[in-house]
């Protein structure tokens, strides 16, 4: 071998180096490597004896790599990567259990092969691959070949290099030769290789496994990279044969016996030497992975093909006794960790088929084992909860083919009809007789697979119920007779987990899958409901689950970690400190000095270096390589723990002493050195509920333990569960989108002219696409719809949602310390109620769920408490809380359940939203006004914008609004609000006529950059960015004078009673802003006018119609509604602007002067209210002309009265006559320029002093 090997590289280096010295580099430094340090060596392959795929030098792109170096998940858009072993001659074979069906592409390369993330194995010379999902060979160029393949498949790989030939098989079945005449020779040899894109998983089989089709490759003398050990298996299953023999010959014979923690050998002597003599061989065979798969688990697997339940076939329980007794540590564990791991691989490449019966399988073997106390526990203790997660993941079907949704379902549907705004218009009068024939044939397809679904619920319920029951063993907290209990176990190994996945969210490397975390959580609700509704029945006076709640002792007696997560109240060493007394007032707790001490650093670094001193020397922080997915990778007892630490009490006091109680010192201690009774508590130690608080009612929940569990389940849900709910309404979006472009196909293909048969050819081809991708996505959407959005699922979500509002609740009655609660609690209410009402409706009723209007009402009372509430600090959480009542408010069920929170709480909730603007994210508050007056202000009762439908009426991507849902009871709470506190009214006003003016100006400058480039010669392209901004401001001047609008309608004092210190000064202010604004949008040929019609992308919502009928609909407030005195104000201070011109007025009516009306009628037609009869009622449009015919009326009767001389004037604007002095300087102005002034300075206009009063001024009759 030796020779053959030196014979090689002598050739390579005096033949072929000198000529191709760049292309042989490496593969000559790889055969000396590989000489030197590899011994065990086939004829015709080099590298290592034991082959793995290459994961330190020989991929690229971003993988997942099992921790056998076997299994590969792709993470970026195009990764490959090959093994470590290649072979240069011969005939050899390995195979790849496919997992998904996705883009993949599967062969050999040679060692010069260069991939990147476009090109990957079959895109080079020199590498050759299998494409089972387009069903294609690749080598540069492509053609068909094969079968299509689907999850659960196995793809053989066979290259003959004697023949020069490369072969691919499916299940078994030979494909055909794919390649012949590759190259061959010296300096030439093939490693095996993928290309896989995102999400896509396989596992490698190079011999270390039983491969799953072997007798045809023997037939045809291909080999493989590892020799199967046929001497052991031969051994392996004579001695466990013998073993059977002697176990079945005395069944009723106890052959182990476990007092408490001894052990006890019970039996005949022979037998017993007999075993001991078999384990004396078979234990060392049991260490081998191809032995323990191949041998042990298909041995294990046959005592429970009988069926029945796994307690009948105790069989098992017996052979994992003797196990432990009979083997070395090592042996046991190794033993049982490969057991373990060759059934995660089965159960997760098992294929999708409708009963199953592989996954039971599986399944029920793990529960057998992990019903064994011991090897629970070991399990437990050195196998991730990640790994465990795999067991409770649900494959969703890819391809439709999976799941026989084709016979299910032989007729698919699909909206065909659109509103105007480009959605189902749902009526199904008017479908036509064919359509109506292929929805109801649909719907009777999807109604088949809920019931061969609940048909199927059986083997579903038996699939469920193991799942559950594995969790259950784990969350066993009763077998501590060999140690811990089981629950404890978990609990530690679930923390972690969480801490993994919380601290590495922007590192996808080392994060649990989402689609796991998803199947896992649901497992896990059904788990601790079960332990939690036990513990009720065994404690009557306990909670049941319906009411579960994380009691608020949890966020600040430091048991719990919660790693970096943000708390309400900001950093939890800052909260430490300044809530030290507070914690000691209500909780009886007293934070150890030293702790504070080392939080209190100035900067983070200091406060990192500080933590790392004071951790355990066993708390080592993680180091900055990347490290493995701990999901994929093997468990690492005593990881890191890089955040705070949890806290442990040093003196216990009883739990409601009638002495007054002693206050508890705590500190901090590592998680791993929690025990039980730091959990669950003993003898008077609360342990977990440690400083309950008075406001908190002394009952029993439940074990402290489900507490803990119960708060992970939360974190999980915000981690990643809700984001993956969401990826798969886009199922639906895709079928809306298609839908839509096939409709739009088939009418270009109705208008297609005759002549051109070109363009109908691919306009048919595109037709033909389109309606094969809505066959498959109206399919796969009902499958999701079945058993993604379940009734089932949508429950556990319901009752997540419920349990955060109660711990919310109960967090919230505790006062300050509310600011220690985790600001994922808020998330994941928001997140799950957003879930159910958008992901799980329609295909489930959310007005069905038990309770559903109550829980409605309690968090509407939580987003209306919470969104401005000063214990909450941090602005992201703040932001969402304002953006999910700004929601809240847009529906009509659920602002009724706005409605129905305490008088209270609604007056507070609108105090708040009537602060000034300044300071503050106004933006989402004065939407929330907007959406209270929608539907009561003028010409403010569309759901789209009038002009858009015009234009686009069938845009989809525009958003659609929701119909306008008024509320008068909170528009009345507003009245209230303003009219009686005048402060908070003027303060309010002044702050919008603020943001008015700042929008609108802002989107002044911004058109004129936009029409000056639209201008330019070279053309050139305006920023898409500006155009979003520009039109983000025009919508906030639309919608802050929506506000004005509703402000003068419900409470026209503020404005128009002069009594009010402030009114004269809005009113001026309002009325100089509705000038500048008409002005702007009415002047013919304008700027506004122009950019408008440049029909710019992102500037659609940019036009006349709603920021005139905005401003119309205020005139008509104060110059129609109001009473006559109010009326005479108004107008008096309207035409006294220099600013007013009665043209702006005619305008809105389509009136103006007659140059100007030719002018525009010969570029388009004149804007008009009269053109809005959908939108505008009669009545309004006679308001209207009564307006104009007034304002025109009191002109000129101005214009006719005897002009004020220049010295009456205002020196300030010259537009009105003075009318105040100021003190002590007696210079005079006007009342508006001088109240406006004095809003942000003190210092006279002339002489700088400062002015203390200001009086009335009125011209003597002598002058």
């Amino acid at each position: 071998m030796f020779s053959a090997m030196f014979s090689l590289i002598y050739f390579i280096y005096n033949t072929v180096y000198p000529m191709y010295s760049l292309i042989y580099v490496d593969l000559l430094m790889y055969l000396t490597f590989y000489l030197f340090f590899c011994t065990d060596q086939i004829d015709g392959c080099l590298g290592p004896s034991t082959v793995v795929l290459d994961h330190s030098s020989g991929f690229e792109g971003l993988l997942f790599v099992d921790d056998d170096l076997l299994g590969v998940i792709g993470h970026s858009n195009f990764s490959s990567i090959r093994a470590t072993t290649c072979v240069y001659k011969g005939k050899w074979v390995y195979e790849v259990l496919i997992s998904s069906q996705g883009l993949m592409q599967i062969g050999w390369c040679t060692l010069n092969c260069r991939f990147n993330q476009e090109e990957g194995v079959g895109d080079t010379p020199d590498s050759y691959a299998y494409d089972g999902n387009r069903v294609r060979k690749w080598n540069v160029t492509t053609t068909n070949y094969g079968k299509s393949w689907a999850a659960g498949d196995i793809v053989s790989c066979l290259i003959d290099l004697d023949e020069g030939t490369i072969t691919f098989c499916l299940n078994g079945q030979s494909l055909g030769v794919a390649f012949s005449n590759i190259k061959t020779g010296p300096g030439v040899a093939y490693f095996p290789a993928i290309s896989l894109s995102f999400k896509e998983s396989v596992a490698f089989n190079f011999g270390s496994r039983p491969l799953r089709y072997p007798s045809h490759f023997y037939a045809y003398t291909y080999r493989f990279y590892i020799i199967p050990p046929t001497t052991d298996l031969t051994k392996a299953n004579r001695l466990l044969g013998y073993l059977k023999t002697v176990l079945s010959t005395s069944i009723d014979t106890q052959l182990v016996a476990r007092d408490g923690g001894t052990w006890q050998i019970q039996g005949d002597p022979t037998i017993l030497v007999t075993l001991a003599h078999i384990f004396n061989h078979f234990a060392p065979l049991m260490c081998k992975v191809y032995l323990v798969e191949d041998v042990l688990m298909n041995f294990l697997l046959s005592i429970l093909e009988g069926g029945g339940s796994v307690d009948e076939h105790p069989l098992i329980q017996q052979l994992l006794d003797l196990f432990w007794l009979l083997m070395e540590d090592h042996e046991v564990s190794e033993c049982l960790k490969q057991l373990m791991m060759s059934l995660l691989r089965a159960y997760r490449f098992s294929p999708i088929i409708p009963d199953l019966g592989f996954q039971i399988h599986y399944l029920r073997l793990t529960t057998a084992i992990l019903r064994h106390e011991k090897s629970r526990k070991y399990l437990s203790i050195t196998f991730d909860v990640l790994r465990s997660v795999v067991f409770f993941y649900i494959k969703t079907p890819l391809r439709v083919k999976e799941a026989g949704l084709e016979e299910l379902i032989p007729t698919t549907w699909w909206p065909t009809r659109f509103d105007k705004e480009g959605k189902d218009e749902r009526d199904t009068r008017e479908e036509t007789s064919e359509e109506r024939l292929r929805r109801r044939a649909y719907e009777r397809g999807c109604h088949r697979l809920k019931k061969r679904i609940e048909g199927m619920s059986h083997t579903h319920n038996i699939r469920s119920e193991l799942q559950v029951q594995i969790l259950r063993l784990m969350l066993n907290n009763k077998d501590k007779g060999t140690g811990e209990a089981s629950r404890y176990i978990f609990l530690n190994k679930f923390r972690k987990f969480l801490q993994e996945n919380a601290s590495n969210r922007g590192n996808p490397t080392v994060l649990c899958p989402p689609e796991y975390m998803v199947c896992f959580l649901h497992r896990l609700i059904t788990a601790i409901r079960s332990y939690w509704d036990e513990g009720k029945r065994r404690s009557p006076g306990s909670i049941s689950s319906e009411d579960a709640y994380v009691p608020p002792q949890l966020f600040y007696n430091g048991k719990v970690d919660y790693f970096d997560l943000q708390r309400l109240g900001g950093l939890l060493s800052h909260l430490k400190k300044t809530l030290k007394d507070d914690l000691a007032a209500k909780a009886n707790i007293i934070i150890d000095p030293a702790e504070i001490q080392a939080t209190s650093m100035d900067d983070l670094d200091e406060d990192e270096e500080t933590g790392a001193a004071q951790r355990p020397s066993g708390a080592v922080a993680m180091g900055g390589a990347l490290a493995r997915p701990s999901w994929l990778s093997s468990p690492t007892l005593g990881r890191a723990n890089r955040f705070l630490s949890t806290a442990a009490v040093s003196l216990m006091t009883p739990r409601r002493p009638l002495a007054p109680p002693e206050k508890v010192k705590i500190r901090t201690l590592a998680v791993e050195q929690r025990t039980e009774e730091d959990i669950e508590g003993s003898h008077g130690n609360d342990g977990l509920l440690l400083g309950r608080p008075f406001e908190e009612p002394d009952q029993p929940i439940t074990e402290k333990s489900l507490l803990e569990i119960l708060d992970g389940v939360v974190m999980m849900y915000n981690l990643s569960v809700h984001q993956q709910l969401g990826k798969m309404v886009v199922v639906s979006d895709d079928v809306h989108e298609y839908a839509i472009a096939l409709k739009d196909t088939d009418e270009k293909i109705a208008r297609c002219p005759s002549r051109r048969p070109d363009i109908l050819e691919e306009l048919q081809k595109s037709q033909k696409v389109f309606a094969e991708k809505l066959n498959h996505l109206s399919r796969r959407l009902a499958w999701i719809n079945a058993t993604i959005y379940s009734k089932e699922k949508m429950l556990d979500v319901y009752w997540l949602l419920q349990v955060c509002i109660r711990t919310i609740e109960h967090a919230d009655s505790t006062g300050s310390l509310f600011a220690f609660m985790p600001e994922f609690y808020l998330n994941v209410v928001m997140n799950s109620y957003s879930a159910l009402k958008n992901y799980f409706s329609p295909s489930n009723c959310i007005e069905e769920l038990p309770g559903y209007e109550d829980t409605l009402a309690q968090l509407a009372a939580i987003l209306a408490k919470h969104f401005a509430d000063p214990r909450i600090v941090g602005t992201d959480i703040k932001d969402s809380l304002m953006q999910a009542l700004a929601s809240y408010v847009c529906y009509p069920q659920s602002l009724r359940a706005v409605e129905r929170i305490p008088e209270e709480q609604r007056m507070a909730m609108m105090r708040n939203l009537l602060a000034p603007y300044e300071q503050r994210p106004w933006a989402q508050t004065n939407w929330i006004l907007v959406r209270l007056w929608r539907g009561c202000g003028f010409g403010y009762r569309y759901t789209r914008l009038p002009h858009l439908l015009k234009t686009k009426p069938e845009d989809a991507n525009l958003p659609s609004l929701q119909k306008p849902c008024p509320s008068l009871l909170l528009q009345r709470h507003m009245a209230e609000l303003l009219s009686q506190d005048k402060d908070m009214a003027a303060s309010f006003l002044n702050s919008v006529l603020n943001q008015l003016n700042w929008a609108f100006s802002e989107f002044i400058g911004m058109i004129q950059e936009i029409q000056q480039a639209a201008e330019r010669p070279e053309r050139n392209f305006v920023d898409t960015r500006q155009l979003k901004v520009c039109a983000t401001c025009f919508d906030l001047s639309v919608s802050l004078l929506r506000v004005l609008e509703m402000t003068i309608t419900l409470v026209p004092e503020i404005f128009l009673d002069w009594t009010r210190p402030s009114a004269e000064l809005l009113l001026r202010r309002l009325a100089q802003l509705l000038n500048q604004v008409l002005n702007r949008v009415t002047a013919e040929r304008n700027l506004f006018d122009r950019v408008v019609n440049l029909r710019l992308p992102g500037l659609e919502s940019v036009d006349h119609y709603p920021i005139l009928v905005a401003v119309t609909g205020i005139l008509v407030r104060i110059l129609v509604d109001s009473n006559k005195q109010g009326i005479s104000r108004a107008a008096s201070v309207l035409l006294s602007d220099p600013c007013f011109q009665l043209r702006s007025i005619q305008y809105l009516l389509g009136e103006g002067d007659a140059g100007d009306a030719g002018a525009a009628s010969a570029d388009r037609k004149h804007f008009s209210l009269h053109a809005y009869t959908d939108y505008i009622s009669t009545e309004e449009e006679q308001k209207v002309e009564q307006m104009l015919t007034f304002l025109t009326e009191e002109s000129k009767q101005a214009a006719a009265s005897t002009p004020t001389s220049e010295d009456d004037l205002c020196p300030i604007c010259y537009a009105h006559s003075i009318s105040a002095i100021f003190k002590p300087c007696s210079h005079k102005s006007c009342k508006a320029c001088i109240n406006q002034h004095l809003m942000n300075n003190k210092d006279c206009f002339f002489c700088k002093a400062t002015i203390t009063g200001v009086d009335d001024y009125t011209k003597p009759a002598s002058s």
